[in-house]
């Protein structure tokens, strides 16, 4: 059997926009989103808030396979040393190939190279997957806001993990 190319994560391009927003529209699930699910007319991926410069993708030979998306947890200076994972998504065909993994790893040191001394992330508790993979890429519970969202008639738990840099 031929070994599977290994992801290779790059900073996202403006080019990467129309990609981007179909990849986050075939994702979308209430296992991590809180957001009603995407109707059309669809808004680009990027925009004011979210520029290429803080979007990491991932490809798998020619193909898109993830994004993730860093930014700042609050817009005060006193907070400017906390980078924020703030948006995640693997292609379906991609899962288990090691792609949510590669663009941690690249986040936090993208985060490092910005010169951040903390990186935090919000999951929902439900969301067993990227838990483990947060965990296991050194990221800790640093605490839970129980309930904190009605997502198709249940209560879901809002997770805050983090980790130094």
């Amino acid at each position: 059997m031929p070994e599977l190319p290994a992801p290779r994560v790059r900073a996202a391009r403006v080019e990467d926009d129309a990609e981007l927003a179909l990849l986050d529209r075939l994702t979308w699930s209430h296992l991590h989103a809180v957001m009603p699910e995407p109707r059309p007319p669809h808004p680009p991926f990027f925009d004011e808030r979210h520029s290429p410069e803080d979007c990491l993708v991932a490809e798998l030979g020619d193909s898109l396979a993830g994004y993730l998306s860093l930014g700042f947890p609050t817009p005060l200076e006193s907070n400017r040393h906390v980078r924020q994972i703030q948006g995640l998504a693997v292609a379906e065909e991609a899962r288990g190939r090691g792609v949510g993994r590669a663009l941690v790893r690249a986040a936090v040191e993208e985060s490092r190279r910005r010169g951040a001394r903390r990186i935090t992330l919000r999951v929902l508790g439900h969301n067993a997957p990227a838990r483990a993979l947060y965990a296991a890429e050194g990221f800790a519970v640093e605490g839970i806001l129980p309930g904190e969202f009605l997502l198709e008639g249940t209560y879901v738990d809002d997770v805050f993990m983090g980790r130094a840099l």
